[in-house]
């Protein structure tokens, strides 16, 4: 018996390993997004200063505690799985809170890797027809660690 506990451990082993690299990757929002242009924190603070509007897809308390300095709370409320192919359907986001200029540029973000949210809004506003997106992919902890100014 304990032969065979020692024979199929690291098999076992081998696989539980594997999912759990597995899972933690695929919870990782995507390096592209076709038609979007993914920014730096750099970029965005340029952007911003020529007036590109800054939306924070973060929930209101997330957003209350602190955010990008400029940046407005356009809440991206996801039910849907964290994935490429996720159902919009499930989600929620006002887009009447976007500009009504879907030819100005715009910004999204949220926390980076595993939150969704921006990468999501971005997906729905281009569906909606916004031709000028930017996706700042590091979010808040890249504009953080960049030390420009929250509030």
């Amino acid at each position: 018996m304990e032969m065979l506990i020692r024979r199929l451990a690291a098999p076992v082993l081998g696989l539980v390993l594997g999912f759990t690299a597995f899972a933690s990757y695929a919870q990782h929002t995507p390096e592209t997004l076709a038609g979007v242009t993914i920014v730096t924190a750099e970029e965005v603070q340029k952007l911003m200063q020529a007036g590109v509007p800054v939306i924070d897809t973060r929930v209101a308390n997330e957003y209350a505690e602190e955010h990008v300095k400029g940046a407005k709370s356009v809440p991206y409320k996801e039910k849907s799985a964290k994935a490429v192919n996720f159902d919009s359907s499930q989600d929620s986001f006002d887009l009447a809170k976007l500009p009504v200029d879907k030819k100005a540029p715009i910004i999204f973000y949220c926390n980076a890797g595993e939150c969704w949210k921006s990468y999501k809004a971005s997906v729905v506003a281009s569906r909606a027809g916004y031709s000028k997106i930017s996706w700042f992919r590091g979010g808040i902890p890249e504009w953080k660690s960049k030390n420009l100014p929250v509030e």
